[in-house]
This record gives structure tokens, sequence and C-alpha cells, in this order.
């Protein structure tokens, strides 16, 4: 199976100062890093307290998925530039960005108070009258289409751009779409519903690649 390389952000061979190789395990202890201090600072600015243990545990999470989630995410014939601004933006297609947006989804389930357990969510009557409700579901349904050439191409990036596309498409769904202040009861228990299977499905998603991921944030 063919792949493309690593390079600086400069287009060159990624290397040391020195000239060395650089090691995987030095670049995951710097994202690391990096994440951590990106998570503080965001604490600071909120107002926020977590426990030192859960900062290390987000840090890591954040960190680790966002270089694994950078390198699948480029076709795996293709060179890319390697770019901790880049891995761990909270914009665009990147692991902290699926990270959030399923935190933040999670957090919107929880404040509609209803639950919608697997057992029961199959039994629920969607209502998909606007046209955003009917793009998510849509994209919903094409989580097999994904995964059946995710393996037969073996290129994960198809799943990291179904992410993001879906991770779009909720949003849209999300700001045209009244959800825990719905006009009714059916319809609140409807969007409800699109949110949980999109939660789902991007838990599912980073998990394939290799990513857990978190509650809140």
């Amino acid at each position: 199976v063919p792949f493309g390389l690593v390079q600086s952000e400069g287009g060159k061979k990624f290397k040391t100062r020195e000239g060395e190789t650089v090691k995987l395990k030095d670049l995951l202890q710097e994202a690391v890093r990096r994440a951590e201090e990106d998570f503080r600072n965001r604490l600071q600015a909120e107002g926020r307290e977590e426990s030192e243990e859960y900062i290390k545990r987000v840090a890591h999470v954040i960190g680790i998925g966002a270089i694994k989630y950078a390198d699948l995410k480029n076709n795996r014939t293709s060179n890319y530039q390697f770019s901790y601004t880049k891995m761990l933006s909270l914009q665009g297609n990147t692991a902290p960005y699926m990270l959030y947006a399923f935190a933040r989804i999670q957090g919107i389930y929880r404040k509609g108070d209803l639950d919608l357990s697997d057992g029961q969510s199959e039994s629920i009557q969607f209502i998909l009258d606007d046209p955003t409700e009917l793009s998510l579901a849509k994209m919903l349904l094409q989580l097999e289409e994904m995964l059946y050439l995710l393996e037969r191409d073996l290129k994960p990036n198809i799943l990291c751009d179904y992410m993001f596309e879906l991770s779009q498409r909720f949003n849209q769904f999300y700001e045209t779409c009244p959800v825990l202040k719905a006009e009714s009861l059916q319809r609140k228990t409807s969007r409800l519903a699109l949110c949980k299977l999109t939660a789902n499905t991007l838990q599912l998603c980073l998990h394939l690649l290799g990513i857990p991921t978190l509650e809140r944030i």
C-alpha cells in the first residue's frame, strides 16, 4: 500500500534542526503539551475550573487525536505538511473540531432531558420538514456507504471528509431549527433524535480512527 511523505511547513523533508529524523514520541508529547496549554487558557478565559486529572485527560485525547487525524484525513498517497497550528485548530477538518462538535451535541442532548436510548429511538417518528433537517438525515444515512468505500479503497480520509461534512450539516440544522425550544414535543423529540444520531455517528467514526471522545470539553 503506497503512502505519501510527511513534510515540514516549508514543504521539505520533515527533520529536526540538527537534521535528524523526528521521533513520533516527541511529536506526540509536543502536541499534548500544546493542547494542554490551549485548554488551560480557554478554561481561564471562560472562568471554568476542572481537576488536574481531567485537564490532563483532555490534553492527551486532543493532542494524540490531532496527530492521528491529521495523518489520516489526507489521501494516503499524497504528501502533506506537518503543522501543529493547523492540527490543533478548532476550525476546519481537524480532530479538535470533531471532538468539540461531539461534546457540543452531547451537551444539547443532555439539556433536552429526554430519554432516547437505542432501543427507543427506533420508534421515533422523524419530522423532516425543514431542508436542513432532511439534509442532515440524508447525510446520516450515507454512513454505511462511506464505511464500504473506506474498506474497499483503504483510504481513511473518506471517513474524515464524511465527518466534516456531517458536522457542517449539523451546524446548518442547529442554526435553523430550534431544538430545545421546538414548537411541539413531537418536533423536539425528532430534533433531539437527530442530535443523538449525529453524536453517535461522530463517535463511531472517531473510534474507528482510534480517537476516543469526551463528553465535555
